[in-house]
């Protein structure tokens, strides 16, 4: 094994090591998630100081240690000081970043994973404030994806049939199964009825339903599939986007089986927009 490499990583979680260290969990294009030694990043203008700081993208040399990895060398690529000016961004994005370390692997290539974490941690950062809360519903998504188990949201998962809003009808709904996967069609004729088998049950339906979505919100939820959101998807209320997050927060939990911890502040974070 070699005694040093490179990396390009991205900060997702730092703790104080000792009176001037810091140790860092860092995800990298090249060998995943690892843990480093910053020495002395929390010193008095320490040069490692701003380079050991959360959502930094630094030109990693590590040298391999016994029991820890130490960063010998780092050189900033990027810097998302912009998370940092609002509540909403920065919990936004530590939102994210959970969600890349919950299936972040070690000892392996995580490019696109990395990729797709500062694409959208620059998004949000570079979004205005009503804007946040769709981006990090897009960026959820798509974590989500390359985990493996995006939700099927353009047709139902159990008929597979399309399942497309209707704007014109105010009481439409959708049905959402977090065990089933995605969006469940509830119309047929008006009849919120679906086969199951060989025969249509409407009981069996709604017990499998854990959420109901309007029009605007599967919508919503319809546009996170794809690379940008659309300006009138942007424009979606603030209350219909807490909705979709709220559901892609308690799929996401249910899948990776443990709880989003940065999640607690979405609500007040967003509430007032």
């Amino acid at each position: 094994m070699p005694k040093e490499y490179r990396a390009t990583g991205i900060n997702l979680k730092g703790m104080p090591l000792g009176e001037n260290d810091r140790l860092l969990t860092i995800l990298t294009k090249e060998h995943g998630l690892i843990r480093a030694v910053a020495a002395g990043a929390r010193k008095h203008r320490s040069a490692m100081a701003g380079r050991s700081g959360l959502f930094v993208v630094n030109d990693l040399q590590i040298s391999v240690g016994r029991n820890m990895d130490r960063i010998k060398n780092a050189e900033v690529l990027q810097s998302f000081v912009g998370l940092g000016k609002t509540l909403a961004k920065l919990t936004a994005a530590q939102y994210l970043s959970e969600l890349a370390l919950m299936q972040a692997l070690s000892a392996q290539p995580q490019e696109e994973l990395f990729l797709v974490l500062v694409e959208h941690l620059n998004r949000i950062q570079n979004a205005d404030s009503q804007y946040v809360l769709a981006h990090l519903a897009h960026g959820t998504y798509h974590l989500l994806a390359i985990a493996g188990f995006a939700p099927q949201v353009h047709s139902c998962c159990i008929t597979q049939r399309p399942v497309i809003a209707n704007l014109e009808t105010q009481k439409w709904k959708a049905g959402f199964s977090i065990v089933g996967g995605g969006v469940i069609d509830l119309e047929n004729d008006g009849n919120p009825t679906i086969a199951i088998g060989a025969e249509a049950s409407n009981d069996a339906i709604h017990n499998r339903i854990s959420h109901y979505l309007t029009a605007l919100e599967l919508l919503a939820m319809q546009e996170l599939a794809q690379t940008d959101l659309a300006d009138n998807i942007l424009e979606t209320r603030t209350a219909d986007w807490l909705a979709v997050e709220r559901l892609l927060r308690a799929y996401a939990q249910y899948h990776f089986d443990r709880p989003i911890q940065s999640s607690a502040l979405i609500d007040n974070c967003f509430f007032n927009i």
